[in-house]
């Protein structure tokens, strides 16, 4: 491929994907077949097994190296008066971060995770999008290096999470411009603004979906011109994890923003992401929709910083230990075998 643009790397790394490593999928469902259970009965937790077996390419799977990866960026839409908060509380809060007192910090230490955060250029927001692009080719194209490059390759499965004041606009633009609708659709209370509040949010949306109309058919242009610097490295980060065989765990709409671009582009983009959770926030449950994906977790979360993905890595936990520590039938000396669910 010729390079006439930045992001054409980008473009073509989500073209050439690898595909899930059936043999290692088939082996983990062989051996839940045979657990001391009825068929089915554990539920989601035996699908997340063999996807995690097939995506790590390799039976058993493992969750011994979970790594939770947060990109922090600030936006020029919010001089629009979109957020309840200065974007000052940006910096402050991977601050917060850096210094172990966030919630995200907590989930990591319980779920013994490695954690960062990286702070994304805060001191120099991108532009509003209501004016023209939010960022430059080049610009969108290194933050997507950079989360491709903060995924660790030794890690066995991934939580990406965000912090940024105005981005869950910036999300609801994104969803609006890959799936339609308009601002109302999709712009919801974020951090906490009034019913005033989102319908400023719904028209500024509306107003950068007008502005940028000519390449609403390009989702990489989207995100270039609609998205903001932590959610291009999410986008990226989400990206590598496939390249390098992680599994994915999708947090909130800021996050399933980022992967929908993915998600656009080539649908098969997101077949080793799981849904963790669906959010508070109004516009998520339609965008998971859209992305043809079930949340494991409904705890009317709406934080974000990669929350209620970090948290379902009890999940995963519990379903990587009950199908390696089960015994079989056979090794239990049960006979017959499995029944049917639910007798």
């Amino acid at each position: 491929m010729v390079i006439s643009s930045p992001l054409d790397i980008f473009r073509r790394q989500l073209a050439d994907l690898p595909k899930i490593d059936v043999t290692a999928a088939s082996k983990a469902a062989a051996r839940d077949a045979v657990l001391t259970k009825p068929a089915g009965a554990l539920g989601r937790l035996e699908e997340i097994a063999v996807w995690m077996s097939g995506w790590q390419g390799r039976h058993p799977p493992t969750i011994d190296r979970p790594q939770i990866a947060i990109f922090a960026g600030n936006h020029g839409v919010c001089d629009q008066g979109v957020s309840a908060f200065p974007q000052e509380v940006t910096a402050q809060m991977v601050a917060n971060f850096n210094a172990g007192g966030a919630a995200i910090n907590q989930l990591a230490k319980v779920f013994e995770a490695t954690f960062s955060v990286t702070a994304l250029d805060l001191d120099h927001p991108t532009e509003d999008f209501t004016r023209g692009p939010a960022m430059s080719e080049a610009d969108c194209a290194a933050m997507v290096q950079t989360g491709w490059e903060k995924v660790g390759d030794d890690a066995d499965i991934l939580v990406v999470g965000e912090m940024g004041i105005g981005n869950t606009t910036v999300a609801a633009a994104l969803a609006a411009a890959l799936f339609g609708g308009n601002g109302a659709d999709w712009a919801g209370p974020g951090t906490g603004v009034s019913q005033q509040g989102v319908e400023k949010k719904a028209a500024v949306i509306d107003a950068g979906l007008a502005r940028h109309a000519d390449i609403l058919d390009d989702p990489v242009k989207i995100l270039q011109h609609l998205g903001g610097r932590e959610i291009a490295a999410m986008s990226g980060a989400i990206l590598a994890a496939r390249h390098k065989r992680i599994p994915v765990l999708l947090d909130g709409f800021v996050v399933c923003a980022a992967a929908a671009i993915l998600y656009k582009a080539n649908p098969s983009a997101l077949d080793h992401c799981l849904a963790a959770h669906v959010s508070a926030e109004p516009g998520h449950r339609n965008l998971l929709q859209n992305l043809q994906k079930d949340a494991l977790l409904s705890l009317g979360m709406r934080l974000g910083e990669g929350s209620g993905a970090a948290l379902a890595l009890g999940v995963v936990k519990g379903a990587i230990a009950t199908h390696t520590g089960m015994a079989s039938f056979a090794d239990a000396g049960v006979s017959g075998e499995a029944p049917p669910p639910d007798h």
